[in-house]
């Protein structure tokens, strides 16, 4: 078989390429995921994405190796095994980052990529439920929606921020990224709206788009510099496929570092070290790996407006029968919808934490129920300093990678964490929240010294699973893709996901990654 593009990994961006690309007739596209269709109700259901989280048929269920700043855990590391990756699993956050964001991408040699150059890519992703602006777009593919849940304990901690002294922000996608209030999320009428949906199944039949679900590619076929097509295991058998113009590599900021090392494209010392022959030196490949960590600081609730309401059979059944019947009710939300970004500490410049406040305790990705009314407010640094990898484990694509954030290396994060949860606790400490707020269980309230908040850090900080930069865009000399996601030094191959992310930016990473295929399918049509 022989296709103009071939798309590897239909996820966020898989998707926006899919439908962008086979927009002329006369390019002929596939695209290749090793998931299965998420056409089911535990993907479309908002309050229900710990199922897939937690299902291996649905998720990749990656853990890191031991974290040698957080005493040794293995960190449970969730991405998307679907058609739809993680949009079809994630907490519908739809956040694009601060300006500030992309002008530091900007001055790493991509002037391309500046915010105003970025800009106009936002915009074309949404159709925003508040109406077109300067800021904000209304014509797009994807509906965005902000959100409206009237849960009385987001009334309450935005009555509590703003009582910390800090300002209320109608639109964190506006103008100003800094301030609390509603998250915009990507749920349409009491569905979960994924990549999916909205930009691979309006174009799923046309004839110039083949989409191979349950094919897991193992291979990137070179004829020496030049990318040329894919091994590819389809119902048992391996096929080679070939692209006649581009291989478009769209795994993720795991899969895709994995593939390219496994295809020969890697640091050369490491690649022979695991028996594979050296296609091209590139030591870049699989470094930079970025990510957020939240810390929970968790207070026991005097009320009953949390959702340990449902973990109780029979108000779990009430609210799951009314999601089927009419798509409302708690099932029809995600609870992650409140939130906003602040300043840890007075000397920092912009904002740099983001808090996300949920209406209940997680424990273990919340395969544990709660045992109790309560709260947490998720805090994390937007812009970690330490940097991880994935390596090789074998030479067997089917042997998951190693994955090693590096979380804490550097002390400035364990500082500003520390910061996040002096933040959140003045916020939890307000008037506001005076009748629903009972004791802290997490750090727990004897926990003030550094020296103590540290501990807790260490053993307790989990991922906001926003894994990102392992094939990093620039021109120094660790960078792998150009500014046009070309990868340095071969032909016929771009990278389209959230592994180019020079660095991580202030947001959930699926809008600046729906932003980043957005931009990527006007390149590869201008044949840039």
């Amino acid at each position: 078989m022989r296709f103009d593009y071939i798309i590897i990994g239909a996820g966020s961006a898989g998707c926006v390429l899919a439908n962008r690309i086979s927009e002329n007739k006369n390019n002929k596209v596939a695209v290749f995921e090793a998931g299965r269709s998420s056409d089911i109700w535990k993907v479309k259901m908002p309050l229900a994405l710990l199922y897939t989280m937690h299902d291996p048929k649905y998720n990749w269920k990656y853990y890191s190796e031991p974290e040698p700043y957080l005493n040794n855990r293995r960190l449970f590391c969730p991405r998307g095994k679907m058609i739809g990756g993680s949009s079809a699993h994630n907490g519908m956050v739809f956040v694009r980052g601060n300006k500030n964001d992309y002008e530091r991408w900007e001055s790493f040699g991509l002037k391309s990529w500046s915010y105003d150059k970025v800009l106009p890519y936002f915009k074309k992703i949404e159709n925003w439920s508040e109406g077109e602006n300067q800021y904000r777009g209304s014509l797009g593919l994807l509906p965005v929606n902000q959100s409206k849940n009237s849960n009385p304990l987001f009334k309450a901690f935005l009555g509590a921020a703003s009582e910390a002294g800090h300002k209320i922000n109608p639109d964190m996608n506006g103008e100003f990224q800094e301030g609390f209030g509603m998250f915009d999320t990507t749920i349409h009428n009491g569905e979960r709206a994924s990549a999916s949906k909205y930009y691979l199944n309006p174009a799923k039949n046309r004839k110039n788009l083949n989409i191979f679900s349950n094919s897991f590619v193992e291979k990137i076929i070179f004829d020496g510099k030049k990318a040329i097509g894919i091994e590819v295991k389809i119902k048992n058998r391996i096929e080679k496929i070939y692209a006649e113009k581009e291989l478009i590599l769209s795994g993720g900021s795991i899969n895709s570092p994995h593939l390219l090392m496994l295809s020969g494209i890697g640091d050369a010392d490491h690649l022979i070290e695991k028996g594979i022959n050296v296609v091209h030196d590139l030591k870049g490949v699989g470094k930079n790996l970025q990510d957020h960590l939240e810390t929970y600081i968790q207070q026991e609730c005097k009320t009953s407006n949390t959702l340990y309401t449902y973990t109780k059979l029979i108000p779990k059944v009430i609210a799951g029968i009314q999601w089927f019947l009419s798509k409302s009710g708690p099932c029809s939300q995600s609870y992650l919808e409140a939130g906003g970004f602040a300043k840890s500490s007075p000397e920092r410049e912009i904002s740099n934490i983001q808090f996300h406040f949920f209406p209940s305790f997680v424990i273990d990705h919340g395969l544990v129920n709660p045992s109790s009314h309560g709260y947490q407010l998720h805090a994390s640094p937007n812009h970690p300093k330490s940097r991880g990898s994935i390596t090789l484990n074998t030479s067997n694509p089917y042997d998951y990678p190693k994955i090693l954030f590096n979380y804490l290396e550097h002390e400035d994060d364990l500082k500003q964490t520390r910061e996040c949860i002096h933040v959140a606790r003045k916020i939890l400490s307000q008037p506001s929240f005076i009748k629903h707020a009972g004791k802290e269980v997490g750090p727990g309230s004897d926990a003030q010294s550094d020296e103590q908040l540290n501990k807790y850090i260490r053993s307790k900080a989990e991922t906001a699973y926003h894994p990102c930069g392992t094939l990093k865009m620039g021109v120094d000399k660790m960078a792998v893709v150009d500014e046009n996601l070309k990868i340095h030094g071969l032909q016929n191959i771009r990278v389209v996901d959230a592994s180019v992310m020079p660095e991580i930016p202030s947001a959930n990473l699926n809008a600046p990654t729906l932003m980043i295929a957005e931009k990527a399918s006007d390149i590869i049509i201008n044949r840039n």
